[in-house]
């Protein structure tokens, strides 16, 4: 029996990329998987997949921006299953472009969803997490929470937004694991958020050497299985041939 059969595990942006990976690596494992995203026909089939396949699951469409929407999803978990073990912040967006470029509007949302959307999953499982006595926060930050690269500033300012919020975290809370994931370039949507066409073609150049996903989810499934006096504070994952 592995480490993580009956976990209760909540997981954001699990329609896609990272997310969907993580959800199929833990349901494999025996987690109880409960998850959340925009797109409640991308997460219905896959939760039909994991089903299928003799896991456990259930999804809702989830906006990580609304306060009282994160709220309900971890609510939610507990009425179905009774508990939250973990609460995975994975939802994200990466509209690069160069600071000159002026896209108030996706410094926003990147702000929105990245920070705010981890803030969000924080106020909604802690509380949770506290009267239990256990459980885990796990946070997706990036390589780009450790440097910062040309056209990046704003996603690299959410990431390190992530990282210090995750240690403010696991400072405070000592019964309460808190682990930041950070990728290096995974095969994923993210990509796809790019509007800048000098950013765009950059990042493209990038992601020839990409990882798969399931490296990451199999990154947040070794963090999940310690035991609960083993926090693995934080992960970088990244392509061998990675240069950053």
């Amino acid at each position: 029996m592995s480490a993580i059969t009956g976990k209760v595990i909540a997981i954001t942006g699990a329609s896609s990329g990272i997310g969907e990976a993580t959800a199929r690596h833990l349901a494999g494992e025996g987690a109880r998987v409960v998850l959340g995203a925009r797109r409640i026909d991308r997460l219905e089939t896959l939760v039909d997949a994991i089903r299928a396949k003799g896991g456990t699951g259930f999804c809702r469409a989830l906006d990580v921006t609304d306060r009282a929407d994160m709220e309900t999803f971890a609510r939610e978990a507990v009425r179905e299953y009774g508990r939250l073990d973990v609460f995975i912040n994975n939802a994200g967006v990466m509209p690069l472009s160069p600071l000159d470029a002026l896209k108030v509007e996706e410094w926003d949302r990147m702000i929105d969803v990245n920070i705010r959307g981890v803030l969000h999953g924080i106020a909604a499982s802690l509380p949770i997490m506290k009267f239990q006595g256990t459980g885990q926060i796990i946070n997706l930050s990036s390589i780009g929470g450790h440097a910062v690269s040309p056209t990046a500033a704003v996603y690299c300012a959410t990431k390190f937004a992530v990282g210090a919020i995750s240690e403010g975290l696991r400072q405070e809370n000592d019964g309460i694991r808190v682990t930041v994931i950070s990728p290096g370039v995974t095969e994923s949507e993210l990509a796809e958020t790019i509007s800048d066409e000098t950013a765009r073609e950059t990042m493209q150049g990038f992601r020839r050497i990409a990882i798969p996903a399931a490296a990451i989810a199999r990154a947040i499934g070794y963090a999940v299985a310690q035991p609960d006096d083993v926090d693995v504070s934080e992960l970088i994952v990244r392509p061998t041939a990675s240069p950053y």
